[in-house]
C-alpha cells in the first residue's frame, strides 16, 4: 500500500509540474501583445518634436495627435501648431480593413488637401527621420509580417525577447526588423529596421515611460537614421486616453479648415 501510495504521489506530481511551468508565447503572440498593449477608444497627445541634422543643428515642431479606434477602422490626425512655417500643416490617415489606408495632408502653401499614394509611404514625413509608413507601424497587423524568435536578452536591465520580422509583402519599405519586446511590460524598447539591400537603415527607441491613467505610456521615443546621421526625438508632454474627440476631427475638412 506505501509503494502504490508513493506511486501515485510521483504521477501526481507529473501531472501537475508542466502546468506551473511557464511556456513562452509564440513570436507573433508577442508582438501581437505589444502592438495592440494600449486599449483606448481615443488618444490624444501633444508632442514637442527634435530634429537633429548631420551638422548638430536642430529643429523644433509642436504638434497635436488625435486617434479614434472605430469599429470600421482607426482614425489618425497630426496637426503641426509650431513654428509658424508649417503651423496649419495638418495629415489624416484613415485605416481599411483589409486593403491599404488611406492618407491626405494638407499644407496651407498649397492650400488644398492633397492624397498621400501608397508608393509614397517610406518618404519623409514633414522632414523627420519617420516616413508616412512608420507613423502607422504602432498599429501594424502582426499577420503582416512573418515573426521568429531569436534569443532572449537583456536591454538596458530589462529582460527582453529578441524577435526577428519579415514582411510578407515584399514591397515594404524594410526588409526585416528586429525587436527588442520587454517581457513585464511588453513594451517594444527597442526597434532596428533594416533597407531592403539587408543593411541596418533606422533604430527606434523608447527612452521613458510613464503611468497615463493606468496605461505604461512611452514619453521619450527617437527615431535614429543610422546611415544619414540625422535623428528625431518626441517628447509627449500631454496624454490623454478616452478624452472625447469631434467625429468631424477625422476628415478632410478638419483638415482645411482645422475645425471639426
Amino acid at each position: 500500500m506505501r509503494k502504490l501510495t508513493l506511486f501515485a504521489a510521483i504521477l501526481a506530481a507529473c501531472a501537475v509540474l508542466p502546468a506551473q511551468v511557464p511556456s513562452t508565447p509564440s513570436a507573433e503572440d508577442i508582438v501581437r501583445s505589444s502592438r495592440k498593449r494600449i486599449e483606448a477608444e481615443t488618444v490624444s497627445t501633444r508632442s514637442r518634436m527634435v530634429i537633429r541634422a548631420k551638422d548638430g543643428s536642430e529643429t523644433e515642431r509642436l504638434v497635436d495627435q488625435y486617434s479614434l479606434d472605430a469599429a470600421e477602422g482607426k482614425r489618425t490626425v497630426i496637426a503641426f501648431q509650431e513654428p509658424a512655417s508649417i503651423a496649419g500643416t495638418r495629415f489624416l490617415t484613415v485605416e481599411n480593413p483589409g486593403r491599404g489606408d488611406d492618407r491626405w495632408i494638407f499644407l496651407p502653401a498649397l492650400g488644398k488637401v492633397r492624397r498621400i499614394a501608397a508608393r509614397e509611404g517610406s518618404a519623409s514625413f514633414m522632414g523627420t527621420d519617420f516616413t508616412y509608413d512608420d507613423i502607422s507601424s504602432a498599429d501594424r497587423k502582426a499577420e503582416e509580417d512573418v515573426h521568429v524568435l531569436l534569443r532572449e536578452e537583456a536591454s538596458d536591465g530589462a529582460a527582453c525577447w529578441v524577435i526577428e520580422s519579415r514582411p510578407k509583402d515584399p514591397g515594404y519599405q524594410y526588409s526585416r526588423m528586429v525587436s527588442w519586446i520587454e517581457k513585464s511590460t511588453r513594451i517594444a524598447r527597442k526597434i532596428e529596421l533594416y533597407d531592403r539591400k539587408g543593411a541596418l537603415l533606422k533604430v527606434l527607441e523608447i527612452g521613458e515611460a510613464r503611468d497615463v491613467q493606468g496605461r505604461l505610456t512611452p514619453t521619450v521615443t527617437k527615431m535614429s537614421n543610422v546611415q544619414a546621421k540625422t535623428s528625431t526625438i518626441i517628447y509627449m508632454e500631454m496624454v490623454k486616453y478616452d478624452d472625447r474627440v469631434p467625429a468631424g476631427v477625422f476628415t478632410t475638412r478638419y483638415l482645411e479648415t482645422g475645425r471639426p
